[in-house]
């Protein structure tokens, strides 16, 4: 489509110097990716969680004791077989050993629930990355924006500073009055004022890109366009929606918060019943027999506590994590269809937009400049000319960043490039 090469018409090629390093979308994406803080942080997170599952299912450890260990004896004491050579006649030891067994499967309810809890932790990674994947996209295209609307400025200041100079001249020779030498300079000031203003703003784009790709000599001149200038409306997926439901990430999320709340419930109904604590014990010198080997169980009596409280709230929980999807899936259908739609108006107005008109822009200005030089036209109509000619070019600029700007929204929303 011809709207699409509209900037490489209208400011030309951009020099870029042989010693930096050109950087394309894809090229800042890979930095990105390799070298983001934020992400490797993430990464950690992840194995955190994969290192809580391994430990749920670890069974608890058995518990020994040693109990009832006399340091000497007295006249009453009874005579025993020694334990080793002559020591132990009157030694009195208790030993016993204990094993929680849990009932009604909690061990593995409680791995449930940390898997879902890493199940969380990589959705929440990947909604990470694709947040700041939007981020660094949508500020690369400022940046192109920014990068040609500072081209076609720079071009108006040389054009003013060359006519500054040449109605100095021309009012000390009282060919042209001072008011128009006046007004000359006052739009030359004014022209200046907003580039300032423009590069200010073009250093703020560029710290957020720094920061995302931790390329800290990375310029505005490094920065290439690359072939976003191509319309994607063409590989814009037949039922969006439906992509979006099965694929958002945040709606990925909020599932995965769902069964957690659900397993959740599970192991609170669970913890209603009680465990058993099997036991081993051997009593040397302390029963009627002089070496006792027992066995023994014993239990919670749920008479008082049967957790109906933290069931309750596990209810609560799973009916808010499901009214939670309803919403947030009502609102990714909305605002799906609303990107779709306002990525279609642009494509239309930027479709409707003249390219030849646009190309001719620069050229009417040159000759426009003739007329004034010639007379055939005044400075204030000239000054209004090219007023027009930048308001329109900035209107493009706007739009095509709009364009992108919420095609990079569709596809956060949607959960895939495309």
């Amino acid at each position: 489509m011809k709207y699409l090469y509209i900037f490489l018409m209208c400011v030309g090629a951009v020099t870029v110097s042989a010693q930096a390093q050109p950087y394309g979308l894809e090229q800042l994406e890979q930095q990105f990716l390799s070298r983001n803080y934020m992400l490797i942080a993430a990464k950690f997170d992840i194995g955190r969680a994969e290192a809580e599952v391994v430990q749920e299912k670890l069974w608890p450890n058995p518990v020994l004791s040693v109990d009832e260990f006399n340091l000497w004896s007295n006249a009453t004491s009874e005579t025993m077989p020694p334990l080793l050579g002559s020591y132990g006649r009157t030694q009195q030891v208790s030993i016993e050993l204990e094993q929680l067994i849990e009932t009604a499967g909690k061990r593995k309810k409680r791995v449930a629930v940390k898997q879902l809890e890493h199940r969380m932790a990589v959705h929440e990674f990947e909604e990470l990355v694709r947040e700041l994947k939007k981020e660094l996209r949508q500020t690369y295209y400022h940046v192109v924006s920014q990068k040609q609307s500072l081209l076609q400025l720079r071009a108006m200041v040389d054009l003013f500073e060359q006519l500054s100079r040449q109605y100095a001249r021309q009012s000390q020779q009282q060919n042209v009055s001072l008011a128009d030498y006046r007004r000359v300079q006052a739009e030359l000031i004014s022209l200046r004022k907003e580039q300032l203003e423009l590069e200010d703003d073009i250093a703020s784009s560029i710290h957020v890109l720094r920061v995302l790709t931790q390329l800290d000599d990375i310029t505005v001149d490094q920065l290439q366009d690359g072939n976003t200038f191509e319309s994607r409306l063409a590989r814009l997926p037949a039922d969006v929606v439906s992509l979006a439901l099965s694929q958002n990430i945040g709606l990925k999320r909020q599932l995965t918060a769902v069964e957690q709340a659900e397993a959740e419930l599970r192991l609170e109904k669970a913890n209603r019943k009680p465990d058993l604590t099997l036991q081993v014990g051997y009593d040397r010198g302390g029963n009627i027999m002089q070496d006792f080997v027992g066995l023994g169980v014993s239990m919670d009596l749920p008479l008082f506590n049967r957790n109906k409280g933290n069931i309750q709230a596990a209810k609560q929980s799973v009916e808010l994590q499901r009214a939670q999807q309803a919403s947030l899936q009502w609102e990714l259908e909305s605002a799906v269809r609303k990107r779709r739609d306002q990525l279609l108006r642009y494509e239309r107005m930027l479709q409707d937009w003249s390219a030849d008109a646009i190309h001719e822009q620069q050229a009417m200005v040159d000759r426009y400049r003739k007329h004034l030089q010639g007379q055939q036209i005044t400075l204030m109509e000239f000054i209004d000319f090219v007023q027009a000619a930048r308001e329109a070019h900035g209107a493009f600029l706007d739009v095509w960043e709009n364009y992108n700007t919420t095609l990079e929204e569709l596809q956060y929303l949607v959960g895939s490039d495309f």
